[in-house]
């Protein structure tokens, strides 16, 4: 059995890796004189850069945290790599062939660590993806890239793929390279069926996952044929190999392009990064099939080095449409946490990059990330574009939904300033009135975190697009629409009407985020076993706040006269809907007595044709709640 490394390969190794390399792969490292350079450390959180690296003695050191060791002990913990995996990982990239020692002393080859094998079989798979993609029966996909701008050149590029029609292509090519069924399965490139392993991707166009130093470790695959089973796009499981929480697709090409020009643009697919990077914003990244999080926002700020270090800018691009929204509220979510500038670019049109640059080219696309507002800016606007501005009631409940996001900015003198802005784009004209509504906020905020626990009757907490939002619990709409919630979360089975519910139907935004969050995961109807429906929607909500908020609605009771049946849920949600359409029709009064005798025609006619189909749709509703009494 082979044993140990021999001692002189490892210190080969240790001589001949240059650290500053092997850790600008990871992080942003910029001259601290005297033959040092200074970046952010990547095994804890800090704004100011600590982690020092001195290239003459190929050590590395955080007066932070006290991590310290050579290039073999960074990617060990970094990697999470046993010692041996870490020399044999640095071994391959310099060139170096390791030997062992058997426990005869006799010096001998071994097979390589699990680890490497599965980087092995993921390379051999994108360069057998590649071939194929050249392949008769790759005619599909080929067209995919065509009628989205890319040819064969880019595909090149980026190392695109095909992934063959039957079951066992890849599998059966990387069994004939000595690769097991146990190694295909472990990795992700194939799955356990009853006869065997056989190929995970089929009939796919796929895009090569890669860390930063380069290595393929996954694969993002878009469906080709819209009539056979599974999701559009499919991604790689959880590996060992292949973590998509702390993947950015894109990364490898962007990574020296972030740190030179201290920027990050952070997109929704793959098809958006390759338009970016072709269009000339080579600082375009995306994640895998997960929600930009925490551990994405730690890799870019070691990119960016920190705003304390004139650290740079982040720019969100989403679409225009509702999900492009929704990611724009996880963006102002994370944001807090974030080191440096950050601001959104959502195209008006809403066209995401990719069909921004087939559409209107290149200079569209540059044009699109080099003019985004602030992500405050956005989130507020957001907010106040939901209210009728033209009166003073839509004004003031425009402030009272608005001042919650300015309240948490945490700068005294940025806070200030979106203040005055609020009170501008309100069309209030009192600084101070907006100003002191703010502060409301914040004194209630800080109250709220100075009780050592909250009392029993407290609301749930507030989701990232209404933060510390007003939620009444003795308002009896919000009562009614909680639980309504309630019901869609513990018996989607008899919710078959919540699907219908738009977020006009509800009055707060915790609630209108719980409705998008349920719409997300297919809604209702597409709960299956109701055992893990709460589960599903704890793993899908952005937020800790949301998760928090989904957990409350799971276990709370439904405080109901009788047992929940199949009549009592379509009243509990009827009920929500007829104060819906009340508030519409109240609201549709309002606007025509405001006109009065305007002369505008047209319009009272239009205000008048949408109340009469209000009230013919609420006397439906009343006929149909009653006839299942």
């Amino acid at each position: 059995m082979a044993g140990r490394i021999k001692d002189e390969d490892i210190a080969l190794v240790r001589e001949r890796t240059p650290i500053a390399d092997v850790i600008g792969e990871y992080l942003q490292l910029r001259n601290a004189g005297g033959g040092s350079l200074k970046g952010l450390c990547p095994f804890h959180d800090e704004k100011s850069p600590s982690f020092n690296v001195t290239p003459s003695k190929n050590l590395y050191y955080c007066f932070g945290c006290g991590e310290g060791g050579d290039a073999i002990s960074f990617v060990q913990k970094i990697e999470g790599l046993a010692f041996a995996e870490a020399v044999e990982s640095l071994a391959r990239q310099i060139g170096v062939t390791l030997r062992y020692e058997e426990s005869g002393g006799r010096s001998t080859r071994r097979d390589e660590g699990k680890r490497q094998r599965l980087l092995d079989a993921h390379r051999a798979a994108a360069e057998f993806y590649a071939e194929q993609l050249l392949s008769p029966g790759a005619v599909e996909a080929r067209r995919f890239l065509s009628e989205r701008g890319f040819n064969r050149a880019h595909a090149e590029h980026f190392g695109l793929g095909y992934a063959p029609a039957g079951w066992e292509n890849l599998t059966s090519h990387l069994r004939r390279k000595g690769f097991t069924d146990a190694e295909l399965i472990s990795g992700g490139l194939a799955a356990q069926g009853r006869r065997g392993a056989y190929d995970r991707f089929r009939n796919r166009l796929l895009w090569p996952v890669r860390e930063v130093t380069g290595e393929v470790v996954g694969f993002g695959a878009r469906k080709l044929d819209p009539a056979e089973d599974g999701p559009k796009y499919l991604n790689s499981p959880e590996s060992p190999v292949f973590h998509k929480s702390r993947l950015l697709y894109g990364l490898d090409l962007a990574k020296r392009d972030i740190s030179a020009r201290n920027q990050a643009v952070i997109v929704e697919g793959y098809t958006d990064v390759m338009a970016c990077h072709l269009a000339g914003v080579t600082t375009a990244v995306a994640t895998c099939g997960t929600a930009f999080g925490e551990d994405h926002l730690k890799i870019l700020r070691r990119m960016l080095l920190g705003r304390s270090n004139q650290g740079g800018k982040v720019v969100f691009t989403f679409d225009g449409d509702a999900a492009g929204q929704k990611a724009a509220v996880r963006a102002f979510a994370e944001e807090h946490g974030f080191a440096s500038e950050t601001f959104v670019a959502v195209q008006p049109d809403g066209l995401d990059p990719c069909d921004l640059r087939l559409h209107h080219g290149d200079q569209a696309v540059v044009d699109l990330v080099d003019h985004p507002l602030p992500l405050y800016e956005f989130m507020i606007r957001k907010v106040i574009e939901e209210y009728d501005l033209s009166a003073p009631e839509g004004r003031i409940a425009a402030l009272d939904a608005a001042a919650p996001v300015v309240a948490s900015i945490r700068d005294h003198g940025v806070r200030r300033f979106y203040g005055k802005n609020l009170d501008r784009w309100l069309g209030t004209l009192d600084e101070a009135f907006v100003l002191n509504r703010v502060n409301q906020h914040i004194r209630r905020a800080t109250a709220r975190g100075a009780r050592s626990a909250p009392a029993p009757a407290a609301g749930p907490v507030p989701t990232p697009d209404a933060r510390e939002a007003p939620y009444d619990l003795g308002d009896p709409s919000l009562q009614r629409e909680r639980l309504a919630l309630k019901v869609a979360v513990q018996f989607p089975g008899l919710a078959a009407g919540f699907d219908s519910f738009t977020a006009e139907d509800f009055t707060v935004p915790q609630h209108r985020a719980m409705l998008a969050l349920i719409a997300g995961q297919g809604g209702v109807a597409a709960a299956g076993d109701p055992a893990s429906w709460a589960a599903r929607l704890r793993e899908a909500a952005p937020t800790e706040a949301q998760r928090d908020f989904v957990t409350r609605l799971a276990v709370e009771q439904l405080e109901l006269y009788g047992e929940l049946d199949e009549h009592s849920a379509r009243q509990i949600l009827g009920t929500v809907r007829t104060h819906s359409i009340n508030r519409r029709e109240s609201n549709l009064q309002s606007e025509l007595s405001r006109l009065g005798g305007s002369g505008d025609a047209g319009e009272q006619q239009r205000l008048l044709t949408e109340l009469m189909a209000l009230q013919q749709h609420k006397r439906a509703l009343q006929e149909e709640l009653a006839g299942g009494m």
